[in-house]
């Protein structure tokens, strides 16, 4: 594993696969989630819940959306959510690798970090596989099912939270090395 990633650190294909992520990223937050949440009255969908959902809000919301608001769910955003994780795992991954790579750390234990994101995407898959299930098995929804999703839920916000805050603090090092080398 680490060598495929040391392999694909090159500025290019980092930018590619950040490029790529973000532009899935903006069609779900400009295009597919504000068609789902037309239909929401409000409600935020499953996907946007980092702290998860109980079997009410589920029901609530899947009720609320209706058959064409479920439709658009399962057919629209669902597609692209299956596209983007793998994608964020790669880039993120790879962009931690590129700056942990200038730090000359990337020999080191702190390679490991830069699996945090595709743990993440994994989760995302998780939740998303739930979240097709509960749409498809509307209305008889297990609260099992609820539970094993909202917990991917969770997972997935929280290491997604953990690898940005190792990002900015790449970052932070990145920068302070550029701006204040070592003499000697």
């Amino acid at each position: 594993m680490k060598d495929l990633i040391q392999k694909n650190i090159s500025g290019k294909k980092v930018l590619l696969f950040f490029i790529l992520a973000n532009l899935v990223y903006a069609a779900m937050l400009i295009i597919t989630i504000p068609e789902v949440m037309h239909y929401s009255g409000g409600m935020k969908i499953l996907d946007m819940m980092p702290t998860g959902y109980d079997t009410y809000y589920v029901n609530t919301l899947l009720n609320t959306l209706g058959k064409s608001g479920r439709d658009s769910y399962l057919n629209h955003q669902l597609p692209l959510d299956l596209i983007y994780p793998a994608l964020f795992g790669i880039s993120s991954c790879l962009v931690l690798a590129y700056f942990l790579n200038k730090l000359k750390k990337l020999d080191s234990l702190l390679f490991y970090l830069c699996l945090i994101p595709l743990i993440s995407g994994f989760f995302d898959y998780g939740e998303n596989i739930g979240i097709i299930s509960m749409l498809r098995d509307y209305p008889n929804i297990s609260v099992l099912q609820v539970q094993i999703t909202s917990t991917f839920s969770i997972l997935k916000s929280i290491l997604t939270s953990i690898y940005f805050i190792i990002l900015i603090i790449t970052l932070l090092a990145v920068a302070k090395n550029n701006f204040f080398p070592k003499k000697g």
